[in-house]
Formats: structure tokens, sequence, C-alpha cells
């Protein structure tokens, strides 16, 4: 776990999309990096120079979309992980950002698909990587589907990386199905909350349900015209100190313009840090 308040905040790649510019989208039939695309402009930084960008702006922690990386180059990867090393910028988790392995078709491949990330997950030397699990309806099939295959990635883990899932999609709509989920893996994977992805009346009530299991939060804040709604951010930073949430918090910002990136993500992190101090 974190060792200080500040230790405690992380990055990820998905909040610097303008800054980053370029996306490599994926193909589940294949493991080759796709065709690089300018899906938000040409960017100001590549990959490799953003470990630098991070310290300098004050971050020790990096999560990596899976579509941002350009290359599996066991070089390109060497490369990366050195500048990791260089500026201090510990890769938190690889986020494995597509497969459905509770597809009654297409969940083996997607699940062939997601071990050659991990394996990838484990070259980089990043402490996590998450894997979605599920696209499907939560009917008891689909989410045993999703907990064998999730337990056959863990068991098929060759490597140090740690592996986690999330409150994400049809499949964990609730906290009942993250927590029939996790107790049937028993501990072979972690959860990685995000506050973002239930919404409702009951959000809230559902968050506090599953954050105390959580070992990873995905701290996604809404902007309003520019402005963050505190309220609700530190709502759900109170909610899961709390249920007893002791990990690090991935600052998650994707406003639109007018609002900077570096900047919306100072801003996030000042609401955070604030909250923290007062516990």
């Amino acid at each position: 776990m974190p060792s200080s308040t500040e230790d405690r905040i992380a990055v990820s790649t998905w909040s610097l999309h303008r800054h980053l510019g370029t996306t490599y989208p994926h193909d589940l039939t294949t493991t080759a990096i796709g065709p690089v695309q300018e899906t938000y402009g040409e960017g100001t930084e590549s990959l490799l120079d953003l470990p630098s960008a991070l310290n300098n702006h004050g971050y020790a922690r990096m999560e990596l979309v899976s579509f941002h990386l350009p290359s599996r180059d066991p070089v390109y990867l060497g490369e990366l992980r050195d500048q990791l090393d260089t500026c201090g910028v510990a890769l938190q988790t690889l986020l494995i950002d597509d497969g459905d392995i509770a597809h009654p078709e297409h969940g083996a491949r997607d699940e062939a698909w997601i071990a050659s990330w991990i394996e990838i997950a484990n070259e980089l030397g990043a402490r996590n990587a998450r894997i979605i699990a599920g696209k499907q309806a939560p009917s008891k099939a689909a989410l045993d589907r999703s907990v064998a295959a999730l337990r056959s990635l863990a068991d098929g883990n060759a490597g140090g990386v740690r592996l986690t899932t999330e409150n994400w999609f049809n499949l964990l709509p609730s906290a009942e199905e993250v927590t029939y989920v996790l107790d049937r893996l028993e501990g072979k994977v972690g959860l990685l909350g995000d506050f973002g992805n239930w919404t409702g009346a009951g959000k809230y009530d559902e968050l506090a349900k599953v954050f105390g299991r959580a070992e990873l939060c995905h701290a996604k804040a809404n902007f309003i015209d520019g402005d963050l709604d505190a309220t609700d951010y530190g709502r759900c930073v109170d909610l899961a100190e709390a249920a007893g949430y002791s990990g690090p918090y991935t600052l998650i910002f994707d406003s639109e313009l007018p609002v900077n990136e570096w900047d919306g993500l100072a801003i996030e992190r000042d609401v955070i840090l604030s909250r923290l101090a007062r516990a």
C-alpha cells in the first residue's frame, strides 16, 4: 500500500488523451498492435516522454491503457520500463481495455488475447493488470463463465503482476454481482473500484458495499461547464475511506475543452488530498 498521502495519487494515460493524441485500436483476433490513429489529434508528447512529464507535475504512479501502447516489441518495452525507472514513476497498472471473457462464443478467444497482455504487463514490470470481467447481461451462466476465465488467467499468470477486475460494463452493474465474482475467486483476482461506472440514486450505497474490498481506485470526477462537481467527488472519496479503502486514487479526467488536462488533474488531486487530510 502507498506509504504517504501524496503517494496515494496516480494518473491514467486515459486522462491524457489530448496530450498523447494517438491511439492504437485493438483487434481481438490478433495480438498485433493496430495501426496508429490520431484519435485526439497529433498530441504533444510520446508515451516514452510521459514518465518525465508526470514526474515534472509531481506524480509518481502511472496507469497505462493498453490502446496507448505503440509497440509490443521487447526493445520498446524495455525502453519504456527504463524511462519509468529513471523518472521514479511506478507503473501501477496496465489496463487491458478490451475483451469479453463472459461471451458464450468469443470468450475463449478473448481470454487468450487478454493472457497475452498479462505477459506484456509482466514484461513492463507493472504491479497490476486490470481485466474486464465481461460485457454480457449478468445471468448466473455469464457470471460463472467470467469467474472460470478469471481463475484460469490467474492460474496461468507466470509473473508477479496482480490481476484485478473492475465494477464495469453490463456484467457487474451492482455490488451483488461484484461480490458474487470476487467471493468465488477467493482472492485470486482483486478489485479496482471506479467512482464513475455506476450512476443513479443508489450509486453511493453500492460503491460503499464494494470499496472495502478494493485494492485500486479510478477516481473519476464530473466536470460541469469546466467546474468539478466537488460534492459528488468528495462524497465518493469519503465513502471509500469509510469502507476501509487504503490504496491509491488514480485520477480519471475526460472533460472537454477548455479545461487543460494537466490543470484538470491538479484540481482532482487537490480535492482528494484535502479530503484525506481531514480524515
